[in-house]
């Protein structure tokens, strides 16, 4: 594999390509990590590496082990069958933040792909076309400057961007009520002050703006302009704004989307032992959800999501990608049902049976759906049929971020300096252990 690294101006940005000549199928899956859910995988209960440290609550680092696993396997046969094509792997980073896929997308890195295959951990195996469940995002932070002063002694000489601030959010609280109901907005204030006797010159809010279309995401993006710049007319200070990440809604591929779950029936759910179930409804036990163990059959081919029923919920900015190229994400089985998603929970199947056999099952699928394209070129003629008379038709891609607007993956760079080298000491060591279990010393199933 040719590889390819600082892609799109992120350090941790990669792609790795084999073969020649098209179609070019591109495989990826997200990276990164998640604040604050360190936990030991195999351990059936809270028991972090690092207290406060982030972890894999989502179970991303399951997925590129599977991309990787269907690329060698393809390349295997289309070497032994003669298969012309071209095989790229790329990874998600800082999907959490909403921060590289656009960047991918605007950087080139999809031109000349007929067709993405993305993956994404989950407890079900199944696929979906059309209009996909959640949202798509900005991801923004508004900073106001004011003017310092001894809040006890001379208040009226300050400008306190905290009051801005404060006010924006009481002023975006009171619009919620006005706005639809498929949108999710929340904040966190970064900065808001060093302490209540100065009175704050500088402070800032981060906020994600949700809905499930583009006309409204950017509706409340321009509102939440307009109520930064109001507040700091009423405060007496200035405010700039940067796009930290952003998120299309996703629109997935319909016949790649019914070429993969035919291979989903072929491939069917791994084949679970004993001491998997149990394991997996001992967890559920502690984390106290509904102890149905793991799942045993396929899920159904899914189709559009109605907008009526869309009310909310998450965001991917693979969702960019599905506007750039025709798209689909496999949700392989690779974690236990019911548990919170965004929590240490998520992580404990990392690195067990459950998680490998979840893969290897994903990978297989992968694997099969890029043979069929590849094999047969009227698939992909239909799949960019689909894309171009039904998905785009009316709808066309406008990219959230500007030339100027670069990627956000220094927004942990301080607490990777400080937790880094500690977690460092818990990478696997693959010469000295055949599993990573086995170098943290944890029996599965436990015991």
């Amino acid at each position: 594999f040719s590889i390819q690294e600082n892609v799109a101006g992120m350090p941790t940005g990669w792609t790795a390509s084999w073969g020649s000549g098209k179609p070019v199928i591109a495989l990826g899956s997200d990276i990164d990590g998640l604040l604050g859910t360190s936990q030991k995988p195999g351990v059936p209960h809270y028991e972090p590496f690092l207290e406060g440290a982030p972890g894999h609550g989502e179970g991303h680092n399951s997925g590129i082990p599977l991309s990787i696993t269907a690329a060698l396997a393809l390349k295997t046969v289309m070497e032994r069958e003669k298969i012309g094509g071209t095989i790229l792997v790329w990874p998600g980073i800082a999907e959490e933040l909403l921060g590289g896929k656009a960047q991918y997308v605007r950087a080139g890195v999809f031109k000349d792909v007929d067709i993405v295959l993305f993956s994404h951990v989950a407890s079900n195996f199944g696929v979906s076309w059309g209009e996909a469940s959640g949202t798509g995002a900005v991801s923004v932070e508004y900073t106001f400057s004011g003017t310092s002063a001894h809040a006890g002694g001379a208040p009226w000489g300050g400008r306190s961007a905290l009051d801005a601030v404060e006010l924006m959010d009481v002023g975006w609280n009171f619009r919620r009520e006005h706005l639809r109901l498929s949108q999710r907005s929340h904040n966190v204030i970064t900065n808001g002050g060093g302490q209540p006797n100065v009175v704050p010159p500088t402070a800032s809010v981060w906020y994600y703006f949700r809905e499930i279309d583009y006309p409204h995401i950017k509706e409340m993006w321009d509102i939440g302009n307009t109520m930064a710049e109001a507040a700091s007319m009423m405060t007496g200070t200035k405010v700039t704004s940067r796009l930290l990440g952003s998120a299309w809604p996703q629109h997935m591929n319909k016949v790649v989307a019914e070429t993969m779950h035919a291979n989903i029936e072929k491939v069917g759910m791994p084949a679970w032992s004993e001491d998997d179930q149990a394991f997996a409804k001992l967890v559920q036990r502690n984390v106290k959800v509904r102890e149905q163990g793991l799942l045993t059959t396929v899920g159904r081919l899914q189709g559009p999501t109605p907008a009526a029923s869309n009310t909310g919920g998450g965001s991917d900015d693979i969702g960019d990608v599905s506007w750039a190229v025709p798209t689909v994400t496999l949700r392989y089985p690779a974690n236990i049902p019911g548990l919170p998603g965004h929590h240490w929970a998520s992580a404990i199947a990392m690195a067990t049976p459950v998680a490998h056999k979840g893969v290897t099952a994903g990978a297989k699928v992968e694997a099969l759906t890029a043979v069929d394209l590849l094999i047969k070129p009227e698939l992909v003629q239909q799949a960019w049929d689909y894309y171009r008379n039904v998905q785009t038709k009316e709808m066309k891609y406008v990219p959230f971020p500007g030339e100027n607007d670069k990627p956000a993956t220094f927004l942990n760079d301080k607490l990777m300096q400080q937790l880094g080298p500690e977690m460092r000491k818990f990478h696997y060591d693959p010469a000295k252990y055949k599993t990573y279990l086995e170098q943290l010393g944890i029996s599965y199933p436990p015991k």
